[in-house]
């Protein structure tokens, strides 16, 4: 079943806006705006699952908003439908060529803009449904490596922008080889389970984001997180696991799960690359390790 989506209808015609308005209105979200401009600034503050893009307009084209929609990372992947007077089979051509889904020719039918939507908007959502497929983890059932490199680096470039800090954290659970050798396999991934349930719990902001980076390692991603706040924060998440009290009788540090953590900040997005924090971060839970691990080590990488 469909959910309400969100369509931004762009037409310097408002005659062409306000059917279209009242054509999809009914099931969906409509957003309307009249020239290509406009549009791309609405997508700058605003997501949506798909635009009605008249072609011919005041200013840019249409065909020049989707080169740029391509161009963006956030926006290249929204299906474009192409609405024009002009039939010409070469336009049609060169608007699948440089991306569109569709393409409609006006004067159009109501019921045939209703039922391209509808399919265009179905293929959307299952697209949608196998990239989430393909960023979670199989076992734990939260985000993966893959979805931590694409959110870290999203987030880095946030902080780098608007100069604001953010922290990461990696996590691994102490001596996890030797309660595999002594419990099992498949009570090491209960344990895995369990432990990515009780840190992805913690998480009470939207922006906050654990994933399980490998293996018996974890990670998050602290978006507008100084370093105190992330100690604040990553003594939770300590806690949490501790909370679990998962019996670990061949623990060289305890007699249950426990689990070590480096916390890495940049306080004004300052760094040469989001990899410099993993690294950091990475440093930081080795030297959580060597001194005796369920420790927290704090790295602050300054502005370069």
């Amino acid at each position: 079943m469909l959910k309400r989506a969100k369509i931004l209808i762009v037409d310097d015609d408002p005659l062409n806006r306000l059917v279209l308005e009242k054509t999809l209105a009914s099931e969906h979200d409509t957003f309307l705006v009249e020239n290509g401009e406009k549009a791309l600034t609405f997508l700058k503050s605003t997501a949506v699952d798909l635009i009605i893009l008249d072609i011919v307009m005041p200013g840019i084209s249409g065909y020049e908003v989707l080169i740029q929609l391509k161009e963006n990372p956030s926006t290249q992947a929204l299906p474009v439908i192409f609405i024009s007077a002009n039939t010409s089979h070469d336009d049609e051509a060169k608007g699948f060529e440089l991306g569109a889904m569709d393409y409609i020719a006006k004067p159009f039918s109501p019921t045939i803009v209703k039922a391209r939507v509808r399919n265009q908007l179905l293929i959307k959502q299952k697209n949608d449904l196998l990239e989430m497929l393909a960023s979670i983890d199989g076992l734990t059932e939260i985000p993966n490596r893959r979805y931590l490199d694409e959110n870290l680096s999203r987030e880095w470039r946030r902080s780098r922008r608007a100069g604001t800090p953010l922290s990461v954290l990696l996590m691994d659970i102490d001596h996890f080889k030797r309660y595999n050798d002594c419990y099992g396999h498949r009570a090491g991934d209960d344990c895995l389970k369990r432990i990515a349930h009780a840190l992805v719990g913690e998480c009470e902001r939207a922006s906050d984001f654990v994933a399980r980076y490998g293996g018996e390692e974890f990670a998050a991603v602290l978006p507008d997180m100084g370093k105190n706040e992330a100690l604040q924060f990553a003594n939770k998440l300590r806690d949490a696991v501790n909370g679990l009290n998962i019996p670990h009788k061949a623990s060289l540090n305890a007699d249950h799960i426990t689990i070590s953590i480096g916390v890495a900040t940049t306080e004004c997005g300052q760094v040469y690359g989001e990899h410099t924090l993993l690294e950091e971060a990475d440093l930081g839970l080795y030297q959580a390790k060597d001194a005796g691990r369920d420790i927290i080590v704090a790295r602050v990488i300054r502005t370069q």
